[in-house]
């Protein structure tokens, strides 16, 4: 066991050590939760100066042995209107904060645990309902040692062992034995704790506020017990609030996350339209142009049809260029093909056209349109080419 340190600064360099220590020795906390018990541990120890830090070894039910932090020391116990000094050993297991710690009440040599004890095992394992309904990250030690001393201050946990009474002097003669005066109720009622380790001088820390008479009055004690039956009350309606505000916090947790994600999902659909826009934007681009040129060809050719007399369909266009003509060779021959394979096809089906003979045909035609199709396909790219360049010189012009 690591000895406890002496004052505020002492204590707070060695929780700082203890809880940056490495190697077999080292508190098995996690990391992220070290800080956290380092502030628990500095306001215990502020509200409540009689309890010390210290790094012992704890043996689980299971065996395994490791050292922990501890909170040793004494709670006071207000008591018929005197203030006790309870030993008490609060361990900080391996999971705390998340966890709740291990609360032993830790009676001197000549203390005894009362039996039977609604918060205390014969073994001194202490249980209480603020244990029982830890809820991290709200829950802390100074909370649990003011519910300790509440609890005990209801019903003490300890009580000091009876001392051998000397045999009283045996009464002079003639003087009646009956008539000598009992030990008085305060005298009886009066065995104090036996001394802490932890006050001055080795004695036990007594306060006295006021005499107490000895016994309440009914009214008293109906008082006495309302007030804690509705400090129990007013206790689990706070833990039920306390839950209910949890789970309302964590459903605005998963409403947020669900948010956040829809936002994400917005931001690429918004991305998408804005490079969608910019695609149609350069297609509009495109079509603008391909207008231009058509309306440039309709004003350069709309009177050359008024002395016609006998047109001829085949000598009705004329090539402007030769990308021009070779674009319409192409596609005149591919769609010339298109009719033959699909005349082929109608007379297969009449049975005029043998099989054999049909893909024969069928497989020339096909090679010869490929190769019409892509010559039409480079054409199509040249000519781009060129109208980009042309309308590129006349917006510089």
């Amino acid at each position: 066991m690591v000895p406890p340190p002496s004052n505020p600064q002492q204590i707070q360099q060695f929780l700082s050590s203890a809880l940056s220590q490495r190697g077999p020795s080292s508190v098995p906390y996690e990391e992220s939760n070290k800080w956290l018990i380092r502030q628990h541990l500095l306001n215990l120890i502020s509200s409540y100066p009689s309890l010390e830090p210290k790094t012992a070894s704890f043996m689980h039910n299971d065996g395994r042995s490791v050292n922990l932090l501890q909170a040793d020391g004494t709670i006071p116990m207000p008591f018929h209107g005197v203030t006790y000094n309870i030993p008490v050993i609060i361990w900080l297991l391996e999971s705390y904060p998340r966890h709740p710690p291990c609360v032993y009440v830790n009676p001197t040599a000549d203390m005894i645990i009362k039996r039977p004890h609604a918060h205390v095992t014969p073994s001194g394992l202490v249980s209480l309902p603020y244990l029982q309904n830890w809820v991290f990250p709200s829950s802390n030690l100074v909370d649990l040692v003011s519910d300790l001393s509440a609890a005990f201050a209801r019903d003490p946990p300890l009580y000091s062992r009876r001392r051998p009474q000397p045999p009283p002097p045996s009464p002079p003669t003639g003087y009646d034995s009956s008539l000598s005066r009992p030990p008085s109720a305060e005298q009886s009622l009066a065995r104090p704790f036996p001394p802490s380790p932890y006050g001055g001088g080795g004695r036990v820390q007594v306060q006295h506020v006021h005499h107490q008479q000895q016994s309440d009055d009914a009214a008293e004690v109906f008082k006495r017990n309302a007030i804690n039956k509705m400090v129990e009350m007013v206790h689990s309606d706070l833990v039920s609030m306390r839950r209910a505000r949890e789970a309302e916090a964590e459903e605005l947790l998963s409403l947020q996350a669900g948010l956040k994600r829809r936002e994400e999902e917005l931001n690429i659909g918004l991305r998408e339209m804005v490079e969608e826009k910019e695609t149609l934007e350069q297609q509009l681009q495109v079509i603008s142009m391909n207008t231009d040129i058509l309306d440039s060809w309709v004003r350069e050719n709309q009177g050359k049809t008024k002395n016609l007399v006998d047109l001829d369909v085949d000598n009705a266009f004329e090539c402007g260029d030769t990308l021009s003509k070779q674009m319409l060779d192409c596609t005149a021959l591919d769609l010339a093909i298109e009719d033959a394979i699909y005349s082929l096809d109608k007379s297969f089906q009449d049975g005029v056209v043998p099989f054999d003979q049909y893909l024969r045909n069928v497989r020339l035609l096909s090679r010869e349109q490929f190769f019409h199709r892509a010559t039409g396909s480079k054409v199509r790219a040249a000519q781009m080419e060129v109208q980009v360049a042309a309308i590129a010189g006349r917006l510089h012009s």
